[in-house]
């Protein structure tokens, strides 16, 4: 991950914003507008790639529901406009949308751990929440466990779930389905 450098003259949000979207990243890397900050990281390793290809497959095998998961899908939030590991929609859900999106319809976020875990832990966690994503699932990596973040509510998710690798995970509806985490790790 790398942090855009300060320059001489701080820009404002809208100038933020604007040299954001106009940011071309190299292929494969994605870039994040976090709190004011845009935040470029570089490709998923292979562990990460097989864990969120993993929990795609599960959700669409074991989901109570027909759902859509992908990956790279830019979500725009109150803190920022995020690209999580994993989006979980109703099939169609992403049609005839830009590339970056309200989470209105978005039903689950995953996040994996990056170079930057307080990142992943909290401010995104906060930006789901507030934006009213009822589901978000973080793989912890470095602390080998996953949680499961529900019922956002004023800015925050008041109920957490949260097991360590290799234990089960129950996921509510529309999924309604229990998630080993074994392969996950």
């Amino acid at each position: 991950m790398v942090a855009m450098p300060a320059v001489e003259h701080p820009l404002g949000q809208e100038d933020v914003l604007q040299a954001f979207l106009e940011l071309d990243t190299p292929p494969g890397f994605k870039a994040e507008l976090i709190e004011g900050e845009i935040i470029v990281t570089p490709p998923r390793d292979g562990d990460d790639e097989d864990a969120v290809a993993r929990f795609g497959r599960a959700v669409v095998r074991q989901s109570a529901e027909e759902l859509y998961v992908s990956g790279g899908k830019g979500l725009i939030t109150p803190r920022g406009r995020f690209v999580p590991d994993a989006t979980v929609a109703p099939v169609g859900h992403f049609r005839a949308q830009d590339s970056w999106s309200a989470t209105v319809g978005v039903v689950l976020v995953l996040e994996v751990t990056s170079t930057s875990p307080v990142k992943d832990l909290e401010t995104k966690r906060l930006g789901y929440a507030e934006a009213g994503v009822p589901c978000h699932l973080l793989f912890d990596r470095s602390g080998s466990k996953a949680t499961l973040f529900t019922e956002p509510k004023d800015g925050d998710y008041t109920a957490q779930h949260q097991v360590a690798f290799g234990k089960l995970i129950d996921l509510p509806a529309p999924f309604s389905f229990t998630l080993d985490t074994a392969p996950l790790r």
